[in-house]
C-alpha cells in the first residue's frame, strides 16, 4: 500500500499552540518570583517554589508516557492547557508562600502534560530523516513563548510604591488568559491511526518495555542528562535573573528584555540548526554548544553591567538552543520500538528532576554564597554535559570515521536520505511494519 506523506500544517498549528502555552508559563515564572518577593520570600524560598513547579510532574511523567505509547496523544494537550491556566490564575490570588508553591506545582503538571503529548505527536508523525528539523521547529514554539513571556511580565510588573504584589498578580492573570487562548490552534493536530503503516503498527499489541531497558539503551541516558543540564540552565535563569536584577539595581522591565534576548538568540539558533548539523555533525554541535554555554553561564556570575549581561545572555541563548531538540531526536531514535513516548516521558522526568534539584541547590548556594553561585554551578553542569556529548567521537571505530546514527543515535553525521529511503523500503517489504 502506498503511504502518502502528510503536509506540515499540523506542525505549524502545534508550534503556535506551544508558543502560547510556553509564553504563559514564561510570563508566569518570573511573575511568581516577583509575587513571592512581595510576600516576603528570600532567595532560598524562591528556589523552593521553583522546585515545586517540577515536583508533581516528577511522578506523573512515566504513567502519561505509557498511556501515550498505547493510545492517542492529542487529548493531553487541552488537559495541559487547563492545568496551566488554573495554576497561573490561582497563583495570582494566593496570599501565602505555601499556596503559591502548590499552584506552581499545578502549573508544572499542566506544562508536562502538554509537552508529553506534543513531543509524542512530533515523534510519531515525523519521518526519521525529518526528526531533527521537526523537533527544531517544534522547540521554536517554546523559544517564541520564552521571548514574549518575560517581556510581558516585565511590562506588567512594577516595583514602584509597593505595587509589586498587585502587579505581579495581574501578570499571572494575563498568563492564564494567554494559556487558554492556545486551544484555538489545537485542531487536526494528530492524524487518525487508520490507513497508514504506522497506524497498523500502533493497533498491533504492544510489548511493554521496562523503564530499565529504556534507560540502559545506548544514547537514552546521555540525551537525558544533556537535556536536564540545558533545561536547568534555562529554568534557573528565568527564576534567578529577577533576583540578580534586584540586587544589581536592574528594573523588572530590563530583566524581561534580557530574558527575551536570550530566547530570541535561541530562536535564531534553531532556525539555523539544519545547516549547522550539516556543517559540524550532531555530536560535535552538541559538545561545542554545551561547552560554550558553560563558559557563558559562569560569566553571568561576574558583576557586569546590564549591556554586558545582555551580550552574555544572547550568546548563552544561542548555545542553549541546540540541546533540547537534538536530545529529543537522540532519545526517540535510541528508544525501543513501542516505547518512544515513554522514553520521551523519562527524558522529561529527568528534566523535572533537574528542575527540582537544581533550583533547590541554587537556593542553598545563593543563601550561602550569594546569587552569583547558582550560575557557577550551572557552568559546571554544562561542562559535564559537553564531556558526555563528545563521548561518541572518542568511542567511534577507526574503520567507520563518519559514524552511523542508525547504529548510534548520537552519531555525528546524518544518514544520507537516499540510503535511508532504501533501508526503509526494504524494512517495510520484509516486515510489513514501518522502520524505526
Amino acid at each position: 500500500m502506498k503511504i502518502t506523506k502528510p503536509g506540515r500544517g499540523w506542525l505549524l498549528r502545534l508550534v503556535i499552540a506551544f508558543s502560547f502555552t510556553q509564553g504563559a508559563v514564561s510570563m508566569a515564572r518570573p511573575a511568581v518570583s516577583y509575587r513571592a518577593l512581595a510576600l516576603g520570600a528570600d532567595a532560598r524560598a524562591i528556589g523552593v517554589i521553583a522546585g515545586i513547579y517540577a515536583l508533581l510532574p516528577l511522578f506523573a511523567a512515566v504513567p502519561l508516557g505509557r498511556r501515550t505509547d498505547h493510545g492517542r496523544c492529542a487529548p493531553l494537550l487541552p488537559i495541559g492547557v487547563a492545568l496551566i491556566a488554573t495554576g497561573c490564575a490561582f497563583s495570582g490570588t494566593a496570599g501565602s508562600l505555601p499556596a503559591m508553591a502548590a499552584w506552581s506545582g499545578v502549573m508544572g503538571l499542566g506544562h508536562l502534560s502538554f509537552v508529553i503529548g506534543a513531543q509524542s505527536i512530533v515523534a510519531r508523525q515525523s519521518a526519521p530523516e525529518d526528526q531533527d528539523r521537526n523537533f527544531g521547529h517544534f522547540t521554536i514554539g517554546a523559544s517564541l513563548g520564552q521571548l514574549i513571556g518575560p517581556v510581558a511580565a516585565g511590562l506588567v510588573v512594577s516595583e514602584h510604591d509597593g505595587a509589586m504584589g498587585r502587579t505581579s498578580a495581574a501578570a499571572l492573570f494575563v498568563s492564564a488568559a494567554l494559556a487558554a487562548f492556545s486551544v484555538t490552534s489545537l485542531w487536526r493536530i494528530e492524524r487518525r491511526p487508520g490507513g497508514t503503516a504506522a497506524g497498523r503498527a500502533e493497533e498491533a499489541p504492544a510489548r511493554k518495555v521496562s523503564v530499565r531497558s529504556i534507560l540502559t539503551t545506548r544514547g537514552v541516558a546521555s540525551g537525558m542528562f544533556i537535556s536536564l543540564a540545558v533545561l536547568s540552565a534555562t529554568d534557573i535563569l528565568t527564576a534567578y535573573l529577577p533576583v540578580v536584577g534586584e540586587q544589581r539595581g536592574i528594573s523588572p522591565a530590563v530583566v524581561g528584555v534580557l530574558l527575551s534576548l536570550r530566547a530570541a538568540a535561541t530562536v535564531a539558533c534553531r532556525l539555523a540548526m539544519t545547516p549547522m548539523i550539516r556543517l559540524m555533525g550532531r555530536t560535535v554541535l552538541m559538545a561545542v554548544s554545551c561547552l560554550g554555554a558553560a563558559l557563558l553561564c559562569a560569566g553571568i556570575a561576574l558583576p557586569v553591567p546590564a549591556w554586558a549581561l545582555g551580550v552574555l545572555l544572547a550568546g548563552l541563548g544561542f548555545c542553549l538552543g541546540v540541546g533540547q531538540p537534538l536530545s529529543m531526536t537522540t532519545v526517540v531514535q535510541a528508544a525501543p520500538e513501542g516505547a518512544r513516548s515513554t522514553a520521551l516521558a523519562l527524558r522529561l522526568t529527568g528534566n523535572r528532576l533537574g528542575q527540582v534539584a537544581a533550583p533547590a541547590s541554587a537556593g542553598v548556594l545563593a543563601g550561602l554564597a550569594g546569587t552569583a553561585a547558582p550560575f557557577v554551578m550551572l557552568g559546571g553542569l554544562l561542562l559535564i554535559s559537553a564531556a558526555i556529548a563528545v563521548r561518541p567521537l572518542r568511542g567511534r571505530p577507526a574503520e567507520d570515521p563518519a559514524g552511523d546514527p542508525a547504529a548510534d543515535p548520537a552519531g555525528d553525521r546524518p544518514v544520507p536520505q537516499k540510503r535511508r529511503t532504501e533501508e526503509s523500503s526494504s524494512a517495510s517489504r520484509g516486515t510489513g511494519r514501518p522502520p524505526r
